[in-house]
């Protein structure tokens, strides 16, 4: 969600990098070899500063985009009214991508470590998770399962001084930049499961607007390593299959999801609302750091596949023949 889509950096450098910011010239004394400030700090471009401190905090301590929006029925012909009208607001989502950024041991290359758990909520109050769905099509209920991606990452990249990030626009006050990714993945041929897709295949699209004020654009793109997180606002919109809970077959219920939402980025976990909170740590706690070193993404279909089809002992449609309650 935040994903990428929500789809989505050799030599060793001086330690101590002067900001002129005291916190941070003291954790650039000891840093540690994974530390992403150094390699950072090469970086002169300003759109690849940016850019970099979207993926993470340069100090490399957790950061955390929350995620907020809602999730509609997007149906061809309006074909399945009255039970599922197209544009239909099923869901509302709350959550976030909790990440860091994570450097190579002693080399220029970063990699961005992330874990996202986004919450499906009461389409009339965002703040109430919604633990079962009846799918208006069979008329039977299921379970909801939230997004859950252990882990999200991306990389390794190399970051040297000629690094550079997106175009940039100037709109008003604010610097702003988009990325729009394509999401095609064969889950028949690399899982052996098809959830019901169309030729097997995940077929998405994923599209995001950054915009920084330029007061902080200013604050955070001169020299050495910035504290804390940059404050980012990002639009998202995913069009993509029903969600594998929904069990409903691509090949058969025509139609689709529509995602749009917004994201803020947060300095840390302890910043989330208590009631976000309390949910994740009651149920996911995990979630509640970022990953501390590289591993195998997830997204929503591998994450259902992984964690509620044990990786193949069960299939999709057996899952929804057992989790169906009439």
């Amino acid at each position: 969600m935040l994903k990428r889509g929500l789809t989505g950096l050799l030599v060793p450098v001086v330690l101590f990098i002067s900001t002129g910011i005291p916190d941070a010239a003291a954790d650039d004394r000891a840093v540690s070899p994974t530390h992403p400030g150094p390699v950072y700090a090469t970086v002169t471009d300003k759109s690849g500063k940016l850019s970099l401190q979207t993926f993470g905090r340069p100090d490399g301590k957790d950061m955390v985009f929350r995620i907020s929006g809602s999730v509609y029925a997007n149906i061809e012909g309006n074909s399945l009214d009255p039970a599922m009208r197209h544009g239909q607001k099923l869901f509302n989502i709350e959550g976030y991508n909790i990440r860091r950024l994570y450097r190579v041991p002693d080399t220029n290359q970063l990699y961005q470590l992330s874990r996202e758990i986004v919450f499906y909520t009461d389409p009339a109050d965002p703040r109430r998770i919604v633990r079962e769905w009846k799918n208006p099509i069979d008329g039977k209920t299921y379970p909801v399962v939230p997004i859950n991606n252990d882990t999200v990452n991306f990389g390794p990249f190399t970051v040297t001084s000629s690094f550079t990030g997106p175009p940039l626009q100037q709109l008003h006050d604010e610097t702003v930049w988009t990325s729009d990714i394509p999401v095609r993945a064969n889950f028949g041929t690399t899982l052996g499961e098809r959830f019901g897709l169309t030729g097997g295949v995940y077929a998405a699209q994923e599209m995001f607007d950054f915009s920084v004020d330029d007061r902080e654009v200013a604050l955070r793109t001169g020299p050495g390593v910035p504290p804390g997180a940059m404050k980012t606002k990002i639009s998202w919109a995913r069009t993509s299959p029903w969600t594998p809970f929904m069990c409903l077959a691509e090949t058969d219920v025509r139609g689709q999801l529509t995602y749009h939402a917004r994201s803020w980025s947060l300095a840390s976990y302890s910043d989330i609302e208590p009631w976000l909170r309390a949910e994740v740590e009651a149920n996911h706690p995990l979630f509640t750091a970022a990953p501390t070193a590289p591993g195998p993404s997830e997204n929503s279909w591998t994450s259902f596949y992984n964690k509620q089809l044990g990786k193949g002992a069960t299939t999709w449609a057996e899952w929804c023949a057992a989790n169906g309650r009439a």
